[in-house]
């Protein structure tokens, strides 16, 4: 399949900018760009997320820029980024100036709730699918459970439980293969 152009990618990733508030972005990159487009494979888009997620910066912005850049290169991830951002940034400054002056209205505050709440569904969602897709047997699973707990419910720190069970399971991966 040849690459899509470079509007198509601005366009896509426009839209994604504009239909998603407060979170979200990863869950609507994976729908266009995995099952509407099929521009990638799942294991694909697990992997660059996953190393989107290690990287710094915002989650969304690393994986604009990894999926633009899997498509078309240098010019693919500038035009994921500028159709991502552009919108969303001139819409969170004006809405951010009208939220400064209702910000002590009760509907607003509830209103600001639920689209938090809602946010938090699709990630969760985007996380049980990509689970699914990516987890291929016990070890995986046993791996990923520790890191969930560990850092999840203990509250350890990120980069010392990954310093850990990065080389382990790369080891259990390499002993049951």
């Amino acid at each position: 399949m040849p690459p899509p152009p470079l509007a198509q990618i601005a366009w896509v990733f426009m839209l994604i900018g504009m239909q998603s508030f407060g979170g979200g972005l990863s869950a609507w990159m994976r729908l266009e760009a995995v099952q509407r487009r099929q521009w990638m494979s799942e294991q694909q888009f697990a992997s660059g997320l996953a190393l989107c997620q290690i990287a710094p910066g915002p989650n969304s912005v690393n994986l604009s820029v990894f999926i633009g850049t899997t498509l078309r290169g240098r010019a693919g991830a500038l035009a994921a980024l500028l159709g991502m951002l552009l919108v969303p940034v001139v819409v969170v400054l004006a809405m951010g100036g009208l939220f400064a002056r209702v910000q002590g209205v009760a509907a607003v505050n509830s209103a600001m709730l639920g689209v938090g709440a809602g946010a938090i569904g699709m990630n969760l969602a985007m996380g049980v699918r990509m689970t699914k897709a990516s987890i291929g047997g016990r070890v995986s699973a046993a791996v990923a459970l520790v890191v969930a707990v560990s850092i999840g419910l203990v509250g350890l720190p990120l980069l010392p439980v990954l310093l850990v069970m990065l080389p382990l399971s790369l080891l259990l991966a390499g002993y049951w293969k």
